[in-house]
């Protein structure tokens, strides 16, 4: 216990110090790097989906939305690939930034910030193994996600990656790839083959064969039970002991075989099952494991199910929705007349060897992903037509790890990032977690949209984040704009810019002005012709519900009650 509270002590002294040391002038960063080489070549991968959107618009005769403002897809790029809203310090370097293709450089130096591996590790490793922390003492999650930052930084392709993890051999913390495989692991029994089928089907090919695992699938003729069995049967000589994981071809001198006990036969051997795949066997090299042959053949360079899974699932995370919804229900691509948009990112994944980056890339730099959410239509029917083509940017709801995340950010002016205080880092993974588990987490299953909960609103109305937050008694961004904002309009600007990455309109800030209290602490008060004459006014606070209505609002009071009403608004906690 008194090493909990020195630990803590020791943390908020930290966190305090890094306050004092970043305030006053915003200092600015270095010189965002000048585009590179890939980002010019992807150029004409844009161009193309950016064709392909028009044309489709076209045909359907449907009007998109206008573009974007700068400021709006500089928020989406750094919720998708951060996981916050920027910083105002991140904004006003933006802004700053006057040289052409400047969305360019910034997807560039975003992609090349620790936070883009660490955020989209955490976010594939939920489509890998979801978020339970299963058998602890044969399955490491942290160090798979770890595992995967490292991939990220290195830039390896996703189908190396995507091999490793299948095809992985060792132990689970020396090997870190390995913890895909024993995540299935179920105490004193093994590994769970039909476990391992359906998310490997799930994750990279984009497809739900589980309900094949007993029977024909009822709702897809071509998916049949002995397909799911084949490819469990691809992990039937997997093995876990105390030297890791390991493939065992043969046991006691004879060869290990995958069996399916059906139900009523229980104490019979069970029906041998030949491992196989669903379709292009001819994919299959002839020689190695069997866990082998299958990575081989799922990021085989002709499986489009593999590029349109991939692109579908980046897709989704850029955006908040997938581009085919579900994520992992895909139709089948010999199906599709012609080619769509997910095989012409598909082709883009191909053409630059698998580097997810590429994907980013010509998402982010799409028209579509820079249209405004704003719509244009004229009735509820037009706007449906618009949100099925993608002619109008998604409202989506964030995340849970996207709104602490968010709430941690703008409680400072600075960017929180890998060169924060080891305390305020550590501070923010703690409280994360515990904000997590009362927030709500939806796992594996983050890309599902659902509908806000009664608790959720009461956590960001009343919750430790958002308390602290919109405090003004310590070094917070609301007590250093306080502080060093050189003007009443511009202290407004700055508040909308950390909260809401824009800028208030006329009227919001012509209202605001009218209500902010001086610096001397007198009070404004708007006269019947609209002047402001400098009165004192009494109001009650949602900051300070306890204060009689005869006690004027302070400066600090009224900056925190706008903190926490920007905070607790529908354009704070929506991706637009």
């Amino acid at each position: 216990m008194r090493l909990v509270t020195v630990v803590t002590v020791l943390g908020v002294i930290a966190t305090i110090f890094w306050f004092v040391i970043s305030a006053g002038r915003i200092a600015p960063v270095e010189r965002i790097p000048e585009s590179s080489a890939l980002a010019e070549a992807v150029a004409d991968d844009v161009q193309q989906l950016d064709q392909w959107f028009s044309k489709r618009w076209e045909e359907d005769g449907i009007r998109p939305a206008k573009q974007a403002d700068d400021l709006e897809v500089l928020r989406r790029l750094s919720l998708a690939l951060h996981g916050s809203v920027p910083s105002l310090e991140e904004i006003r370097n933006f802004q700053r930034d006057k040289e052409p293709h400047r969305l360019e450089r910034w997807v560039d130096e975003m992609l090349a910030d620790e936070r883009f591996a660490d955020y989209f590790a955490e976010r594939l490793a939920r489509s890998l193994v979801g978020t339970d922390g299963g058998a602890f003492v044969v399955y490491r999650r942290d160090r798979l996600k770890a595992w995967l930052v490292e991939q990220l930084k290195n830039r390896l392709p996703w189908p190396e990656i995507v091999t490793q993890l299948i095809a992985a051999d060792g132990l689970w913390t020396d090997r870190p790839q390995a913890n895909f495989i024993t995540s299935a692991q179920i105490p004193d029994e093994g590994i769970d083959e039909n476990k391992l089928a359906g998310r490997t089907v799930r994750a990279f090919l984009g497809q739900r064969m589980d309900c094949a695992q007993c029977h024909d699938h009822p709702f897809d003729p071509r998916w049949k039970q002995h397909d799911f069995e084949g490819i469990a049967a691809m992990f039937g000589q997997v093995t876990v002991n105390v030297g890791g994981v390991h493939d065992q071809p043969v046991r006691d001198g004879k060869p290990v075989e995958y069996r399916v006990v059906d139900p009523g036969d229980e104490g019979e051997d069970g029906r041998l099952i030949e491992p196989h795949v669903p379709f292009n066997e001819e994919w299959l090299p002839e020689s190695g494991t069997r866990r082998q042959r299958l990575a081989a053949w799922v990021v085989h360079p002709a499986n489009r199910r593999f590029e349109r899974a991939t692109a579908n699932r980046v897709w989704g995370l850029m955006f908040g929705a997938p581009l085919m919804d579900p994520v992992d229900d895909l139709p089948h691509p010999e199906a599709l007349e012609e080619a769509d948009a997910l095989d012409l990112l598909g082709q883009t994944f191909r053409k630059y060897d698998g580097q997810l980056s590429a994907l980013v890339r010509v998402i982010a730099l799409s028209r579509v992903f820079q249209l405004s959410s704003e719509d244009r239509a004229e009735s509820e029917d037009e706007y449906y037509d618009m949100k099925q083509e993608w002619a109008v940017f998604p409202l989506v709801r964030l995340r849970p790890e996207q709104v602490v995340g968010s709430l941690f950010q703008v409680g400072s002016v600075r960017t929180v990032d890998q060169e924060s205080h080891l305390f305020v880092r550590i501070g923010r993974a703690t409280s994360e977690n515990d904000f997590l588990k009362e927030y709500g987490d939806l796992g594996d299953d983050e890309l599902m949209q659902q509908v806000g909960t009664i608790p959720q609103a009461l956590l960001r109305m009343n919750g430790k984040f958002t308390r602290e937050a919109i405090r003004t008694e310590l070094l917070t961004s609301a007590t250093q704009l306080i502080n060093y904002s050189p003007s009443d309009t511009a202290l407004i600007d700055n508040i909308y810019l950390t909260c809401l990455c824009r800028f208030p309109s006329t009227e919001e800030r012509q209202e605001l002005l009218e209500q902010l209290p001086l610096a001397d602490g007198r009070q404004r008060q708007k006269h019947d012709e609209g002047t402001a004459a400098e009165v004192h006014e009494t109001t009650k606070t949602q900051s300070d519900p306890a204060m009689s209505e005869s006690d004027p609002i302070t400066r600090g009071q009224f900056v925190s009650d706008l903190y926490w009403s920007l905070l607790n608004s529908a354009e704070f906690s929506w991706n637009h």
